[in-house]
């Protein structure tokens, strides 16, 4: 019998839709409590002992271009990026007009590596962002060593990594920024929305004033109410309450979420450990976003294909690398070859759930499937 197993799917429980309309039954939608308290709330979870700052945002890349403006990253400089990620994170260098320059990924994680990103290294190279790709923590240790040794700033993309952590630290905390995602199928949603994380405080309070407008007081700092100065210029990047709210009811259960999907990854890998022609993508302090599996032997897109017939929704992280989309490949040109691994796991790759709403029946069920449709393949 078919099923119907979403890729993923928000887990909006009646809390979450409480915690809303709270702030809706009130008069405060914008600049208030719930948008404070939800980068507290973060932070206590980043870092129980403190030294996270959290700034809410609009996006993750509204975090990402923000940290790029607050840095001072900007036109004839150059920001070592991965190939193998969402646009999203090269737009962030784009737009604030430096150079994005490509580096392919490390074939087992999907992640860039300090050794891939020393041999891209130029005299213009300012930065490097890193993504911890589908939730795989990059060796950022290693990485940092490297950006402390040429003096660069290091910008995390933490976008399905909430909960990834290194040794203990979580991701974010590596770098001189790390910025986060609350799309509607991560593992907590706001709707839209991101966070802005770093270890400084000064930078979190720089970034909250880029992010409303560069106006030099928030409400509760003026003295008489719509008295303010911009003393630089600013973007409107904000989080509303009712996005904060939801975000805030979610955190309450980021432990259950999280441990859900660890369990649901490890079960639905070890039902796919003896499948030839299978290889999952892994790495110690994975958050579990989804399971990135390379299909070695046979056409991704008929795989996919036989799934959805199945009822098994799938996706693709990513459909191409970067530099092959058509904006970055007529601006920069691009050469067949040249991200091999990266091509190998967009053209390969198939992602499937783990998410909350997957049962272990369906684990089974997925993992049969994929055989099922594996085998049917390459007849």
């Amino acid at each position: 019998m078919t099923r119907n197993i979403p890729f993923g799917r928000p887990w909006i429980t009646d809390d979450d839709r409480a915690a809303v309309l709270e702030v809706l039954n009130g008069t405060v939608l914008t600049h208030g409590p719930q948008c404070a308290g939800f980068e507290a709330d973060f932070a206590a979870f980043m870092a129980p002992d403190g030294g996270a700052h959290c700034v809410s945002v609009s996006s993750c890349m509204a975090a990402l271009h923000l940290a790029w403006l607050h840095f001072g990253i900007g036109p004839g400089d150059e920001v070592v990026v991965p190939a193998m990620t969402h646009t999203a994170t090269v737009h962030a260098v784009e737009w604030v007009g430096a150079r994005p320059v490509f580096v392919d990924c490390d074939p087992a994680t999907g992640n860039l590596t300090a050794e891939r990103i020393e041999r891209a290294l130029t005299p213009q190279t300012k930065a490097i962002c890193v993504v911890h790709f589908v939730g795989i923590p990059c060796d950022m240790p290693a990485i940092r060593a490297l950006a402390d040794a040429r003096n660069l700033r290091l910008v995390e993309d933490c976008a399905l990594a909430v909960g990834a952590r290194i040794e203990g630290t979580h991701v974010g905390l590596f770098g001189d920024a790390g910025c986060f995602s609350f799309y509607p199928v991560k593992h907590l949603t706001t709707g839209e929305g991101g966070l802005f994380v770093t270890r400084h405080p000064e930078v979190a309070k720089n970034v909250a004033r880029l992010r409303a407008f560069g106006v030099d007081r928030s409400h509760t700092e003026r003295a008489m109410p719509g008295m303010y100065d911009v003393p630089e210029l600013g973007l409107n990047y904000r989080m509303s309450e009712m996005q904060a709210a939801l975000g805030r009811a979610q955190m309450r259960r980021i432990g259950e979420n999280l441990a859900g999907r660890a369990a649901s990854f490890a079960l639905l890998e070890s039902l796919l450990a003896d499948l030839p022609g299978v290889r999952v993508l892994d790495g110690a302090g994975n958050s579990h976003y989804c399971l990135v599996a390379v299909l070695e032997a046979a056409s991704r897109n008929d795989v996919a294909a036989r799934l959805k017939e199945a009822g098994i929704g799938t996706s693709v992280y990513y459909p191409h690398p970067v530099p092959r989309l058509q904006y970055y490949r007529e601006r920069y040109g691009y050469e067949a070859g040249a991200f091999a691994e990266a091509a190998r796991i967009s053209d390969c790759s198939l992602a499937l759930p783990v998410s909350w709403h997957v049962s272990e029946d369906d684990l089974r069920y997925i993992a049969a499937s994929l055989r099922h449709a594996l085998s049917k393949v390459e007849e």
